[in-house]
């Protein structure tokens, strides 16, 4: 079976001439028009340390890629900040900037009959955007993780700054003593550096079989990342000449070992929106209930921030994910039999891994998990009839009933948190902030993080048809389906409505009748504006909803 099923139509026989001198123009040989064409599609940018260094591990892959008897072809995709963007207008883009990252890939790959794809991604979006366009695409494929940044010298990073804000409202700091955590609190490249949502889709992926084993588990400024990069081509090269592609490795059980491993890490309610997304890309029935399902038998093993004490990088200096995969897979909690960019399955990759060191505190035992089942609760209720997503660890209880006070935006909320508005009880409701609505459905970490840093996480709640980052913590609930702006119950909350958030029975409501509730309905107006033109107005037009994986397509 040809490896160059795709490229042999831009580049063989004469009358595709003028397309390979166009490619001459780029340096290709004579000698490069007889191997397959491999994309690399690279989101390197300056706008964030998570993406600074990727083009310098791009340019290792395309340096394995052509030592492998193929061409690699190193192209960009946008990426944008969330960590910058968080709190502002500009949020609202982040989310879009997932679809805008797939179309691109999907673009670029389509247009230029790449034979395979190797993709770098380092920050939230670019993840799952990545792996949808690999999905579309359907060609032999490989993911490659930026790697995490270390905290600083005082163990704090970004997390830990917007914490601090909260405690400056409080009046606990003084703007000195924040501006000291803010200056040393990120240094060079890498993702943000616990459990939050790029390591958790770093290693949902790495889980998934869809990159290299320890890919997921390497700092940026590594040795380990460099030989990660270096692998690539005799990879991609195996996956060429084998035809292994996407839909073999993400199949219903990948995406089930996926899920798995994101609920043992403590990982991020982002993981429950993009694995949807990418599983409906490669055509996998993937829905909430499965969370649930996969839950039910699944511990919390990782004392990993935000709710746990330690950093990704001390994780990885003692072996990374894979002993805990291991550990699960014994344990009967992975499909073994799953198949990898290897070309291996999921249980010889694994088996010769090396348990963790005896005297480490990161992952816990089987025996004295942090928490016995998920913390990821997807929650039904009067609120939310197509489901919410609440991030439980246990640890702020499982149970809150509290008296609701009501935001439309929020830069609303916000304000109310930092005015010391929030009194212990309450359940604060943010809305109008879901995929239609927002429209990009913000992440709400500077809310969350002035609740936890007034000192208020375990005493009051937060409930939202928005989204959290994955440094949020507390008693939150986002993703609530269907959304204020299509009249979803979210809408219908009025302050002082008394809700209840049941993480035991999974329950989101509020306690007021059916006919009031239907009263409330014919009487409700949307009072959100939506934007006439652009990127946003052509994602509210195709966005569909949060429990759906906010897809376009």
């Amino acid at each position: 079976m040809s490896n160059r099923k795709f490229s042999k139509n831009l580049v063989d026989g004469p009358h595709q001439a003028a397309s390979r001198s166009m490619l001459r123009g780029v340096g290709f040989k004579t000698a490069d028009f007889s191997k397959p064409l491999v994309g690399i599609a690279s989101t390197w940018s300056k706008v964030t340390p998570c993406n600074m260094h990727i083009n310098e591990l791009a340019s290792l892959v395309e340096n394995s890629i052509d030592a492998s008897e193929c061409k690699g072809v190193l192209f960009n995709t946008i990426t944008v900040s969330d960590g910058i963007s968080m709190g502002t207008q500009g949020m609202k883009y982040s989310l879009v900037s997932r679809e805008v990252i797939a179309d691109s890939i999907e673009t670029v790959v389509g247009c230029l009959g790449y034979d395979a794809v190797v993709a770098i991604g380092g920050c939230d979006k670019n993840m799952p955007g990545a792996l949808m366009g690999l999905a579309r695409l359907n060609r032999p494929s490989l993911f490659i993780y930026g790697g995490s940044i270390k905290p600083s010298s005082i163990n704090t990073d970004y997390v830990t700054v917007c914490e601090k804000v909260g405690e400056f409202a409080k009046g606990s700091i003084s703007e000195e003593e924040l501006i000291a955590v803010e200056k040393i609190s990120v240094k060079g490249p890498g993702s943000c550096g616990g459990m939050y949502t790029a390591n958790t889709m770093a290693s949902s992926i790495e889980a998934l079989g869809m990159s290299l084993p320890g890919s997921s588990s390497q700092d940026a400024v590594s040795d380990d990342k460099k030989l990660d990069c270096q692998a690539a081509g005799a990879a991609i090269k195996n996956l060429l000449d084998n035809d292994i592609k996407p839909s073999d490795i993400m199949t219903k059980k990948a995406f089930e070992n996926s899920i798995a491993v994101v609920i043992a890490l403590g990982g991020s309610t982002n993981a429950v929106l993009h694995l949807i997304a990418m599983a409906h890309s490669i055509g996998v029935d993937l829905s909430l209930d499965d969370f649930t399902r996969v839950g039910k038998i699944t511990p919390v093993l990782a004392d990993i921030k935000p709710f746990g004490v330690h950093f990704m990088s001390e994780l990885n200096a003692i072996g990374g994910i894979a002993p805990m995969m291991k550990m699960m897979l014994e344990n009967g909690l992975l499909h073994g039999e799953c198949l990898t960019v290897t070309g291996k399955t999921l249980k010889e990759n694994l088996k010769e891994i090396k348990p963790y060191p005896k005297n480490q505190k990161i992952i816990l035992p089987f025996s004295k998990p942090i928490k016995d089942s998920s913390h990821l609760r997807i929650l039904y209720g009067n609120l939310a009839p197509k489901g919410a997503v609440a991030k439980i660890t246990g640890k702020e209880g499982t149970l809150f009933k509290g008296s609701a006070k009501v935001f439309n935006s929020e830069e609303q909320g916000l304000e109310a948190i930092l005015d010391k508005q929030i009194n212990e009880g309450d359940v604060v409701v943010i809305r109008y902030e879901g995929p239609q609505g927002g429209p990009g459905m913000r992440e709400m970490l500077k809310p969350t993080s002035a609740i936890m840093g007034q000192g208020l996480g375990d005493k009051v709640a937060f409930i939202t048809d928005g989204r959290f980052s994955g440094g949020t913590h507390g008693f939150v609930v986002g993703h609530i389906s269907p959304e204020a702006q299509i009249g979803g119950p979210i809408a219908l909350i009025e302050n002082g409505d008394e809700i209840t958030i049941d993480a035991n029975k999974d329950i989101l409501s509020i306690n007021i009748s059916d006919e009031e509730m239907n009263r409330r309905k014919k009487s409700w107006k949307n009072p959100n504006l939506s934007p006439k033109k652009g990127v946003l107005a052509k994602y509210q037009k195709t966005v569909q909803s949060a429990s759906q994986g906010a897809i376009t397509d």
